[in-house]
């Protein structure tokens, strides 16, 4: 098992979380495409965002998908997390 993996692994265990339908080639490119089109703080904002939709019930790749459309259609308009 990578690294990655390990970790991702004894993190959810730490936390009781079954995440064997997680797909973290899916969360790491929403993050970097956030970070990319937006900031880097939000990156972290939007993979937060994705895990509270989904612990609600959200479809996980219905959820990345739509937060991957946002940041596609984003204008470049600034972001500054210090306001």
């Amino acid at each position: 098992m990578d690294g990655l993996a390990d970790w991702t692994s004894s993190a959810s265990a730490l936390l009781a979380l079954d995440i064997e339908q997680a797909d973290i080639a899916e969360i790491l490119e929403l993050a970097r495409n956030v970070k990319r089109a937006v900031t880097n703080p939000a990156a972290i904002v939007a993979v937060y965002l994705l895990g509270v939709a989904v612990g609600r019930g959200a479809d996980p790749r219905e959820a990345a998908a739509r937060l991957a459309d946002l940041t596609d259609r984003w204008s470049g308009a600034t972001c500054d997390w210090r306001d």
